[in-house]
């Protein structure tokens, strides 16, 4: 059977978002999407790094022996970044450093948090819905995951997607800290957070993202209820990805999501 692979560019759309008197726009830029090649099982949204382009995650994502995943990869908007003495990047929101002690930027984080909820609000309502990433797109993943439990945005919006599966790659939790408080006073966000798979894979010789961020994060994920959190450690692992990560991620999704495989 021929392989089939197709790509579609998604305009730049402009998410205006609003904080007491603040007031931003991010223009996000070229979103790249695989196709499934077999039948059309689940959407996952999977958000690049700090610096990169949605490109070169679709490139890879596309050898992946799972069929049944559509997967969306956006293009994060350029933006003055503190980390870089505010040199613009492109990036999901803005950093001072790259780990659990960055400053949280609640306006990006929740900027992209809705874009990418958006970008999944199309999708046919069989199909299950995901969303992963690498360093600082793992970072929205995982805020996605406690936006889908607290069935809200930290500005109080409505959170829309119903979510069926969490991927971070050498990432971290933002906005960690008050999170216990935050499950267990929302109705009904105990059982969403219990039910929602999350896999978190980190390279111990992590030198961007150190390797007890994505530990921690795991730990505090567990302690505030999510009960289905996979951690996977990689003894020699950079911040970069290699085939045994992304075997682990083809396995995981595969059982997690009840995919039906290649044949």
């Amino acid at each position: 059977m021929k392989r089939k692979s197709e790509r579609e560019n998604i305009e730049a759309i402009e998410f205006t978002s609003s904080s007491g008197t603040v007031r931003r726009a991010f223009q996000f830029g070229r979103t790249y999407v695989v196709r499934p090649k077999g039948k059309h099982q689940a959407t996952i949204v999977w958000l690049h790094g700090l610096g990169d382009n949605g490109n070169s995650w679709s490139s890879l994502l596309e050898t992946l022996p799972l069929p049944n995943i559509k997967w969306i990869c956006p293009t994060a908007p350029q933006r003055p970044i503190t980390l870089f003495g505010g040199f613009p990047s492109t990036a999901w929101f803005d950093v001072n450093e790259l780990s659990e002690n960055a400053i949280d930027d609640i306006e990006g984080l929740d900027a992209t948090a809705a874009y990418v909820a958006n970008l999944l609000a199309n999708e046919p309502p069989n199909i299950k819905l995901g969303v992963g990433g690498f360093s600082m797109g793992a970072a929205i993943s995982l805020y996605s995951a406690t936006c889908f439990a607290q069935g809200k945005y930290e500005n109080g919006s409505p959170y829309p997607a119903n979510l069926s599966a969490i991927v971070g790659l050498s990432g971290w939790l933002p906005c960690a800290k008050e999170l216990n408080s935050k499950i267990e006073g929302v109705n009904e966000a105990a059982s969403r957070a219990a039910s929602l798979p999350i896999l978190l894979c980190h390279g111990k010789g992590d030198d961007v993202v150190a390797h007890k961020f994505g530990e921690k994060s795991a730990n505090k994920l567990s302690s505030c209820g999510f009960q289905d959190v996979t951690f996977k450690s990689y003894s020699s692992l950079g911040h970069y990805t290699i085939p045994e990560e992304m075997n682990e991620l083809f396995v995981w999704l595969t059982s997690k999501l009840g995919l039906e495989g290649t044949s």
